[in-house]
């Protein structure tokens, strides 16, 4: 195995941040202008006065999710706690590669698929969990078992779980909100007056409100999905470091892309969560949230 720059490995931790940072702002843009327009259609009297109140909804929206996101996550995809006899050795697992990360033992739970699969969540090393499917479980060796969790275990490590759960309560809320504003122009009576000037103001603020509520989930994923294909191969990199094996998780890779029919029941706004694309679709190329496995073995063999 090559030798690990950890110089260049924390520079790539640092920038991911900055990138994530990012991402979360233009999130808040995003939502920002979207409730200002709902607010203009439905009050235009007294839009100035909505607008604080809907931002503070948003933030705690937003705060709920970062701090309870993951157990909502869990909820939806219906994971148990391990087994602490029946998965003795998944437990085990993650505390050993907890332990030579550096972090705190994640909790540990196991979701019903037939899909190989795995994700991480939480908003912090101290409150974090590792989920694998029973088709995991089932279809993987043991050190093939540890390469996929040596990849969770590096998205703990890497803080990349904050930014992921905060990212499945911000795609969904703008989601639900572009939904909500476009209805609203269907059935609408929307308020009025403020003479000429004021109504222009008002159709020119309707009309970039409806650009956006088109254009803002497609663009949210585009740049969800340009993100979270470079975290997949830093965790990839950092994961073969922990285990020193990196065949272990190129070989899991490979189960996954030969066993694996991309029809796991989970929703497209947590895909990034998982460490293979839970579910297929035509606008793969475009929204993508990995990158392709054939990359990502070729990567890992050639450490």
């Amino acid at each position: 195995m090559k030798k690990f720059d950890h110089t260049s490995f924390y520079e790539e931790i640092a920038r991911n941040k900055r990138k994530s940072y990012l991402l979360v702002s233009f999130f808040f843009v995003i939502l920002f202008i979207l409730v200002f327009a709902l607010a203009v259609i439905f009050t235009p009297f007294y839009a100035i006065f909505v607008l604080p109140i809907a931002t503070l909804l948003i933030i705690l929206h937003i705060y709920r999710a970062y701090n309870y996101g993951d157990a909502s996550i869990l909820k939806a995809v219906n994971a148990q706690p391990a087994d602490p006899v029946k998965h003795r050795y998944l437990i085990d697992t993650a505390e050993g590669l907890a332990i030579a990360a550096g972090i705190p033992a994640p909790k540990v739970y196991v979701m019903e698929s037939e899909e190989i699969n795995a994700f991480a969540t939480g908003k912090d090393p101290e409150h974090a969990s590792i989920t694998f499917t029973t088709g995991a479980l089932k279809n993987l060796k043991r050190d093939e078992i540890e390469g996929v969790m040596g990849h969770e275990i590096s998205h703990i490590a890497n803080y990349d779980v904050k930014y992921a759960t905060l990212v499945v309560a911000l795609v969904g809320i703008i989601a639900i909100i572009s939904y909500i504003f476009l209805r609203s122009l269907r059935h609408g009576s929307f308020g009025g007056g403020g003479g000429k000037k004021g109504g222009a103001i008002i159709l020119v603020i309707i009309i970039a409100g409806v650009i956006l509520a088109v254009l803002a989930p497609i663009a949210t994923r585009i740049v969800q999905a340009s993100i979270s294909r470079k975290r997949e191969l830093l965790a990839d990199a950092t994961g073969a470091k922990i285990t020193r094996y990196p065949d272990g998780l190129a070989n899991a890779l490979e189960k996954i892309l030969k066993k694996n029919q991309g029809k796991m029941d989970v929703s497209e706004g947590m895909s990034h969560l998982f460490i293979s694309d839970p579910t297929h679709s035509a606008l793969d190329k475009v929204f993508a949230t990995h990158p392709p496995l054939e990359e990502r073995i070729k990567i890992l063999r050639s450490m």
